[in-house]
C-alpha cells in the first residue's frame, strides 16, 4: 500500500466495529448492514488520518469516550432510521 492509500476516515473502522459488536445479530442482511454503516458515517464529521494509532495517541481519555459515544449514537440513530424505512418493510 502506498502512503497515499493509507489515508482513511478514522470513524470508518469504529462504525464497523460498533455494527459488528451490536448489530450483526439483528435481522439485517449484509447489504442493509452496509447501508447502516453509510448512514451512521454520514452523521459524524469525518476525521481523515493515516494511522489509527496517531489518533489514539493524541486523544485524552475524555475525547476517547466522547468518540465512542458519538459512534454508538450515530449507529443507533442510523439503525432506527433504517428500521423505520420502507427498505426494511418490503
Amino acid at each position: 500500500m502506498s502512503e497515499l492509500e493509507s489515508v482513511h476516515n478514522y470513524y470508518e473502522r469504529k462504525v464497523i466495529e460498533e455494527i459488528n459488536k451490536n448489530y450483526n445479530k439483528t435481522n439485517l442482511i449484509n447489504t442493509q448492514l452496509a447501508d447502516l454503516a453509510c448512514i451512521a458515517l454520514n452523521k459524524i464529521p469525518p476525521r481523515y488520518i493515516r494511522h489509527d494509532i496517531d489518533m489514539s495517541f493524541y486523544m485524552t481519555t475524555e475525547e476517547y469516550h466522547a468518540t465512542e459515544s458519538r459512534v454508538a449514537t450515530a449507529v443507533k440513530e442510523a439503525y432506527e432510521k433504517l428500521k423505520s424505512s420502507d427498505r426494511l418493510r418490503k
